[in-house]
């Protein structure tokens, strides 16, 4: 691999960063220590730093030459409200809180580059290293942009990377288009009148309606929606009743629905809503139905995916970098920054035999070897898309 001299030089610092960041780990919007740290370092290398954005979001803005472009890179900083089962000395002091999607190596690599670009000033434009709080779920991306995030830091482009234990350290994945799925969350009320169990007929049992329409939701990706087209609609949470004899007067069901098309969320939750009202109605129940888009549809602008690809190509070389893998039903909140500003959201491999545990597992661990990879990356980006005159 082709690594920057300046990335690897920072190695060991990267990896004292991630380490102690996984070890102090704070949940969305709780991010107090870690962006105090990020805030901290880029300081230390002499940027402009804003903190408070968007709740705990820090951003910090390194100029060069007399350019006007402007480019920003996103790192996320949130844990996972989960267990760690790693036995590793840098363990999560904090017990249902740990670093189990890697933003801790997110947070180093980005300031690793910060660090290496800060020192080579080799570019022309200002740089935007832009840390969000809460990607888990929690609309760390929107608070940022809410806050005026684009307006206070204006950027051309904006780029954001992942670790991805799946695909083999020193490669990368990336297609133009839809990279992620939107998620959607909802919950239906499904009301009756409940009753003795013994005596059926003097009820509206919506427990009955409750299992027909689990099984009507289930063909709306099979029989509304193209065949060609990937979406997931699933039913995860099912709550009803209080006793062996007694039938309730509501159930209710919650879950998730992805895709990548906004016409599909479109459909899906129009035909949810139809399903539920008219199952309801079969049985004489009534059904209230709510929907809530949590992240939107990823979309890689052509042209920056080309120039991601072809910077990774440079690094790892041609043969390791997948251009058109395929689309992940995961999803990420990155995707509203995309929606307002064109960029690249580029997967970075980070597997081998020590590391092939996923992402939100308990005994996942970020692969500090991914750091130069991911610094360099960053690194070469901001070089090549503010390249000096």
């Amino acid at each position: 691999m082709d690594l920057s001299a300046e990335a690897v030089s920072l190695q060991s610092w990267m990896t004292g960063i991630r380490r102690d960041i996984h070890r102090h780990p704070e949940i969305g919007f709780q991010e107090r220590r870690t962006a105090d740290l990020v805030a901290k370092h880029l300081a230390a290398m002499g940027m402009e730093v804003a903190t408070g954005i968007g709740g705990t979001g820090v951003v910090g803005t390194l100029r060069a030459g007399t350019g006007t472009r402007t480019i920003g890179l996103r790192a996320d900083m949130d844990a996972l409200p989960m267990q760690e089962s790693s036995d590793k000395p840098y363990q999560s002091i904090h017990g249902g809180i740990f670093h189990g999607c890697g933003h801790d190596g997110h947070i180093a690599m980005l300031l690793g580059a910060a660090r290496a670009i800060s020192e080579s000033r080799d570019f022309d434009g200002a740089v935007h290293f832009i840390f969000q709080p809460a990607e888990e779920g929690l609309g760390g991306a929107l608070a940022m942009m809410q806050d005026g995030l684009f307006q206070r830091f204006p950027c051309d482009m904006i780029y954001g990377l992942h670790n991805w234990p799946h695909l083999p350290l020193g490669t990368f994945g990336v297609r133009p288009g839809p990279m992620m799925a939107a998620f959607s969350t909802f919950d239906i009320n499904i009301k009756g009148i409940g009753g003795h169990a013994a005596m059926p007929h003097t009820t509206i049992d919506p427990v009955i309606a409750a299992a027909s329409l689990i099984q009507s939701l289930q063909s709306i990706v099979s029989r509304v929606l193209d065949p060609v087209d990937a979406a997931v609609v699933s039913v995860t949470q099912l709550h009803g009743g209080s006793a062996y004899n007694i039938i309730p007067d509501l159930v209710a069901l919650s879950g998730c629905c992805r895709y990548f098309s906004d016409l599909n969320g479109q459909k899906i939750s129009a035909e949810m809503i139809r399903r539920a009202q008219m199952t309801a109605a079969a049985s004489g129940a009534t059904a209230e139905v709510a929907i809530k888009e949590i992240y939107t549809i990823l979309l890689n602008e052509e042209e920056e995916t080309v120039r991601c690809a072809d910077i990774a190509a440079a690094i790892v070389g041609e043969a390791h970098v997948v251009k058109d893998h395929p689309p992940i039903m995961a999803s990420e909140d990155f995707a509203f920054m995309l929606r307002e500003v064109p960029g690249c959201y580029i997967l970075m491999g980070a597997g081998d035999p020590d590391h092939a545990c996923m992402v939100h597992n308990p005994g996942y661990d970020f692969n500090d070897e991914a750091l130069v990879v991911g610094a360099t990356y960053w690194q070469r980006l901001v070089e090549a898309a503010l390249r000096k005159p």
